[in-house]
C-alpha cells in the first residue's frame, strides 16, 4: 500500500463524503463559475490538509467527527485552492500538477475573480453555520500567508535574509496553512481546549520540516516535480543557501550574492552555486535544522495515548521529511 494510502486508510469515509460536501460547496448558478470549479477539482492533489483535519478530530475525538469537522476541512481546501489560484497568476504560473493552470485557460483577470469567489465561499461556510472560531483561525492563518509572501518580496530584493527571517517568511507562508489545519481539527471537537493550540503548534513544526525538505530539493539530483537551480534562478534564498552565506568569507560572500543577484540564469553559474553550497555543509545543516523540527512535532504527538490517527498523523511527519518530490 502507498503510504499516502495508509495515512488515509483511518479517515477514508470522512474523505470520501468530505468529497461531495466540498463540491456542493464550492456550487454556484454561472455556469462558468461551475465549469472551473468542476476542472479544478477533478486535478485535486493528494489532498493533506483535510486529511490533517479529519486525523486530529478524530485522534482527539475518540474517533468520532462531527459536521464542524466536514465544515472545517471544506473551509480550509476552499481557502487552499484559492490561494493556489491566485499564486499561478502572481507566479505567471502556466502549469498546476502537471495540467494547465486556471489563468493558462481562462486568463488572469478570471483567474483572480475565480479565487477571490472561493475564498469567500469558504468564508461564509464559517458565518452562515455560525462557526466563528473556526473563521479566526482561518482568517489568521490568511493573513499570515500574505504577510510571508509580502515578506519574501520584500527581500528578495535585498537578499539579505537572516536565518530568523527565513524561518519567519516559511512559518507563515508555508506551516501556518498546516498549523491551522490542525487546530481546525482540534477545534471542531474540543473547542476552547487546549488541544486547539497543541495542534496548532504540531502543524507549525510539520509545516517548517516541510518546506526545509523543499529547499533542499533545490540542491537534489533526482527528477522530482521542480527543476534543481529553480530556488536560486528566482532569487529565493532558502536554508541550505543563508547558511553557506553566513560561515563564507568575506570573498566567497560577495560571489554568491552576485551569482545569485546577477546570474541567476546562467546554468553554470548556478550549477558552480549549488556545489559551493554543497561542499560548505549547507545541506547538512538544512537537514539537521528539518530532522529538530520533525521531532518537535513527534514530542507534541507522544503527549496522546496511541491510536490508529496517531499512528496516521505519525506517518504523516515521516511522509513530509522522506518524499521524493
Amino acid at each position: 500500500m502507498k503510504i499516502v494510502e495508509q495515512i488515509k486508510a483511518p479517515v477514508a469515509h470522512e474523505m470520501e463524503l468530505f468529497e461531495k460536501k466540498f463540491q456542493l460547496a464550492m456550487a454556484s448558478r454561472i455556469a462558468l463559475l461551475n465549469r472551473i470549479t468542476h476542472f479544478i477539482v477533478n486535478r485535486k492533489g493528494k489532498q493533506m490538509r483535510p486529511m490533517f483535519v479529519f486525523l486530529v478530530a478524530k485522534m482527539i475525538g475518540d474517533g468520532e467527527v462531527n459536521d464542524r469537522t466536514y465544515r472545517g476541512a471544506s473551509v480550509i481546501e476552499l481557502i487552499h485552492t484559492a490561494t493556489l489560484v491566485h499564486d499561478d497568476v502572481v507566479d505567471d504560473s502556466l502549469k498546476r500538477r502537471g495540467f494547465f493552470s486556471v489563468n493558462a485557460l481562462w486568463k488572469n483577470k478570471i483567474a483572480v475573480l475565480v479565487g477571490d469567489y472561493l475564498l469567500s465561499k469558504g468564508l461564509l461556510l464559517s458565518i452562515d453555520n455560525g462557526d466563528f472560531d473556526l473563521l479566526q483561525i482561518i482568517s489568521v492563518a490568511v493573513r499570515e500567508m500574505s504577510e510571508g509572501e509580502l515578506l519574501q518580496i520584500e527581500k528578495a530584493r535585498r537578499l539579505d535574509i537572516t536565518e530568523s527571517v527565513y524561518y519567519d517568511i516559511i512559518r507563515k507562508k508555508t506551516a501556518t496553512l498546516i498549523a491551522a489545519c490542525c487546530s481546525l481539527g482540534a477545534c471542531a471537537v474540543a473547542p476552547g481546549s487546549d488541544d486547539v493550540e497543541k495542534m496548532r503548534e504540531f502543524g507549525e513544526m510539520i509545516g517548517i520540516a516541510f518546506q526545509i525538505k523543499d529547499d533542499l530539493f533545490d540542491y537534489g539530483n533526482e527528477r522530482i516535480g521542480k527543476p534543481t537551480g529553480i530556488d536560486i534562478k528566482e532569487q529565493k534564498m532558502t536554508l541550505p543557501l543563508i547558511h553557506t552565506l553566513q560561515i563564507s568569507s568575506k570573498k566567497d560572500r560577495k560571489w554568491l550574492i552576485n551569482s545569485v543577484k546577477k546570474h541567476n540564469r546562467d546554468k553554470k553559474r548556478v550549477k558552480e552555486v549549488i556545489d559551493f553550497v554543497k561542499n560548505n555543509g549547507g545541506l547538512e545543516y538544512a537537514v539537521t535544522a528539518m530532522y529538530e523540527y520533525r521531532d518537535k512535532a513527534m514530542k507534541i504527538l507522544n503527549t496522546y495515548p496511541d491510536s490508529e490517527y496517531k499512528r496516521s498523523l505519525e506517518l504523516m511527519v515521516e511522509y513530509v521529511i522522506d518524499r521524493k518530490k
